[in-house]
């Protein structure tokens, strides 16, 4: 009797349960069925029989729909105090969506012949369902009504818009207008999540959004005509997939290369200068300077590898410091060269003669792994090696050999080549398993930022201003048309 009793004080706070009178809430409490679920494990799955319904008593379910190519997304959370299962009641149905344990979780269950003999016995309960059913009906209206303005039925163009984070969205939602609608997914854009584009014209990515031949099938099949990029890259879209669809492909060329040219700048000086130890250390009462000695940057010499509108702000910086700029870019800009007093020289004269090697260049199959043992050894012993342009360019194994010889004297990464699966997320919660990147974060000399150089309210707003220009100048193109900043035009 005490059981049912605290499972009836726990039923009372579910909304359908807290209204009906105490006799009809104590039949209920004894008709359940407690059942745990363990993390990763499923309530049930989609097409399974709905025979009972159900009550969150502890911990958080995820709703996942079957997407058309069989895998499974996510599309919302269920957490205590929840309710389930209850359009299944009157008419026998199988489930129309999987729910898995996120955590432990604990469910109450009443069977659904058990809950038809409850509503007959207990008219109030019947009342309680009906008008919880109906409220439901009410915010699907509501919902369709919402999807319908979004999805272009109220003259805007739509975009479905993936992962993007509360800064990203206070930008594009100033450069929208009233002209389009921006449709947000909390979510990577993967073959995986690909299906919650269906029925879009155009979508938004970013740079740890995997748009590979599945993917981009799965879009063009769903009625996607356009990949706008809010960023520089594109090595993470396979080209030559979207040009077979005929899915158009832009990005950003240039948001704010001063931002990632200071950023580089920023990491160059907290681990010449120890900032960041500093900091740390008389904020624990420590005022010693041991461990702290630097050097001046003035007549060093840098190498800046890639001198395209970032490198060069970078190399303007860094003489601005008094030191001698190396360059080296397959492409080199003579006339910029001239005018900063700026050398440029072959790859392997650079990491011989630079103080400090600073990444600006874009990832290709050619600049792949280009810091690799080989380039490594070639550097001066104790070189700082700084990374803003792409994780891959870097061997990050022979980074982590050539840290432990001593070999490298320093290194800042605000990029790392598996990234996709932590930057950008709050992982505070969780161990890293990722053996590489944690290994890195034991060294003292190496200094992590999380993809942050570009993160200025000028590069945000440009960013945000041209990757609307990009979709509203396909919107308004014709069959044929050139886009400004197209990486692939099939407009």
């Amino acid at each position: 009797m005490k059981e049912s009793e605290e499972r009836a004080k726990l039923l009372n706070e579910v909304e359908i349960f807290r209204d009906v009178e105490s006799a009809t809430l104590q039949a209920v409490a004894e008709a359940v069925e407690q059942r745990s679920i363990e993390p990763g494990e499923y309530l049930f799955r989609e097409g399974d029989a709905a025979d009972f319904m159900f009550v969150v008593v502890t911990g958080t379910l995820e709703v996942q729909k079957a997407a058309a190519h069989g895998a499974d997304v996510p599309l919302r959370k269920m957490g205590e105090g929840e309710a389930g299962g209850l359009t299944s009641m009157a008419v026998p149905k199988e489930r129309s969506a999987s729910l898995k344990a996120e955590e432990r979780v604990e469910v109450f269950l009443v069977p659904r012949d058990r809950f038809l003999n409850l509503m007959v016995d207990h008219p109030d309960l019947s009342r309680a369902v009906i008008g919880l059913l109906g409220n439901k009906v009410r915010g699907r209206t509501s919902q369709v009504a919402d999807y319908l303005a979004r999805s272009g039925a109220d003259g805007r163009f739509s975009v479905a818009v993936f992962d993007a984070k509360p800064y990203d969205r206070r930008f594009l939602d100033d450069a929208a207008g009233d002209d389009v609608a921006l449709n947000y997914f909390d979510v990577h854009l993967s073959a995986e999540t690909a299906s919650l584009a269906r029925g879009f014209p155009a979508v938004c990515a970013f740079v740890n959004d995997n748009l590979d031949a599945e993917c981009i099938e799965l879009l063009a099949d769903g009625g996607v005509r356009l990949i706008a990029l809010r960023c520089a890259g594109f090595n993470n879209v396979d080209l030559a997939a979207a040009e077979r669809h005929g899915t158009s492909v832009v990005r950003v060329p240039g948001y704010s290369p001063h931002a990632v040219a200071e950023h580089t700048v920023a990491l160059i000086l907290t681990l010449n200068r120890k900032t960041h130890r500093a900091y740390q250390r008389v904020r624990e009462g420590n005022f010693s300077l041991g461990g702290l000695i630097g050097f001046d940057l003035y007549g060093r010499t840098a190498g800046v590898v890639g001198t395209g509108r970032i490198g060069r702000c970078l190399a303007e910086v860094l003489r601005g410091f008094g030191m001698e700029v190396l360059a080296y870019d397959p492409y080199p800009d003579h006339d910029f060269a001239d005018r900063m007093a700026v050398r440029y020289v072959s790859l392997p004269e650079l990491l011989a003669g630079s103080d400090i090697v600073t990444l600006t260049a874009p990832l290709t199959s050619e600049t792949y792994h280009m810091i690799d043992a080989e380039a490594i050894e070639q550097m001066k012993p104790g070189v700082m090696l700084i990374n803003t342009g792409r994780g891959a360019l870097i061997d990050t194994a022979a980074l982590i050999e050539g840290l432990k010889r001593g070999h490298i004297g320093a290194a800042g990464l605000d990029v790392y080549e598996e990234e996709s699966e932590y930057f950008f997320e709050d992982r505070s919660e969780e161990p890293i398993t990722d053996d590489v990147l944690a290994r890195l974060l034991t060294f003292p000399n190496v200094l992590i930022t999380s993809h942050q150089a570009f993160l200025t309210v000028e590069a945000l707003r440009n960013i945000a201003e041209t990757t609307l220009q990009n979709i509203r100048e396909f919107r308004d193109g014709t069959e044929g048309s050139a886009l400004s900043n197209s990486v692939i035009s099939a407009n």
